[in-house]
């Protein structure tokens, strides 16, 4: 862990192509995948490094028809790497120009601030997932607004620690959301909310929070500089006009505190190697009596091995689901920031799944 004190830099790539991209975050980095294979920015972006960074260091977004690409701490060497080379993007059936690239960096992000600072979800936010969202319908209307301030004070708390941070203060929350009626998104269907929230820890813009960061979901941006956000300037600079975008929060009961201590460690997935499916279920032998081979071969003998070998089978596909049950539930208890889709990105993240997924 390091000191809050301690600079930890992010930059901001804003691609300026020749026409709007109409592509998803996952085609442009199998792209930048297979164009720049030897770069360093490649095991950032295929899983490589997803055992050693829980928390992805870069990042590509779509927003407004355009790409950008988001290094943090580590990531930030390989993506300004990237833009000295970045001319062309294929995708097979279309292929875009870049004219130039827009490089935005930020230091002594990731540390608490002594007043509240404002930001807004410009991306939805995929809070819930199939474990978190099923205590959500059970709560009353009352009680939705806090349980969301606590999840987003768990993200908040498990980007610090994956960054490196070392913090003794509590992460205040305020969450406002469209509805409270969540959204479902991907095929997981999972729970995702259009809001924004203000807390007392300094985040840098467009990175990811939640589940689904690397889908794009839960991108984010600071309503403290709403003169370089190009998305909706007259809308932002109308909120932040209104409030100011740092409130301090002493002895504010609207706010939903949360400590390290509330926030479990995730656990790291260990991988083990697959078993042999034929070793998998047992056979068994039908006894045979060579006195009465012939007899009994059509006999009573036959029905109950028949009946044993399918009683033992039936056991044996409940224990496996039982096996695979609790795997879910340890899993997802650990994924308390994005830990719980590590799993499936492994799997969209290569270069052979943007060839079978997406025509270039």
């Amino acid at each position: 862990m390091i000191d809050t004190s301690t600079e930890i830099k992010a930059v901001v790539v804003k691609v300026v192509t020749n026409k709007p991209v109409r592509k998803t975050p996952y085609q442009v980095k199998g792209v930048l995948m297979r164009k720049y294979s030897g770069m360093k920015i490649v095991p950032m972006l295929d899983g490589s490094y997803r055992e050693k960074y829980l928390y992805p260091r870069v990042q590509v977004k779509i927003l407004n028809e355009q790409i950008y690409i988001i290094g943090i701490k580590e990531g930030v060497s390989p993506v300004i790497e990237l833009c000295d080379k970045f001319k062309l993007l294929d995708f097979g059936n279309i292929t875009f120009e870049v004219n130039e690239c827009d490089i935005e960096e930020s230091k002594h992000q990731f540390r608490p601030s002594k007043n509240l600072v404002s930001y807004r979800f410009i991306t939805p936010w995929v809070a819930l997932n199939h474990m978190t969202g099923g205590k959500y319908r059970f709560l009353t209307n009352q009680e939705k607004p806090s349980y969301l301030n606590r999840l987003l004070g768990q993200n908040i708390i498990f980007i610090a620690n994956e960054i490196g941070i070392n913090f003794e203060e509590k992460i205040y929350t305020k969450v406002k959301v469209s509805s409270l009626f969540p959204k479902p998104v991907d095929e997981k269907k999972w729970g995702a909310f259009i809001g924004e929230f203000k807390t007392n820890f300094v985040l840098p813009n467009y990175i990811g929070i939640g589940n689904g960061i690397t889908r794009g979901y839960g991108s984010i941006y600071g309503l403290f500089n709403p003169k370089s956000f190009s998305f909706s300037q007259e809308k932002l600079a109308k909120d932040t006009s209104s409030t100011t975008h740092q409130e301090h929060f002493e002895n504010r009961d609207d706010l939903e505190s949360i400590s390290l201590s509330d926030v479990p460690k995730p656990k790291r997935r260990r991988f083990s190697k697959k078993k042999n499916k034929s070793k998998s279920r047992p056979r068994l032998k039908k006894p045979v009596n060579k006195n009465h081979q012939k007899e009994n071969s059509k006999g009573p003998i036959k029905k109950k091995v028949r009946y044993k070998l399918k009683k033992q089978n039936r056991n044996l596909s409940k224990n496996r689901k039982v096996l695979f049950e609790e795997f879910i539930i340890e899993d997802d208890s650990s994924s308390v920031g994005e830990s719980s889709d590590k799993n499936e990105d492994q799997k969209f993240n290569s270069e052979k799944y943007h060839k079978r997924q997406h025509r270039f």
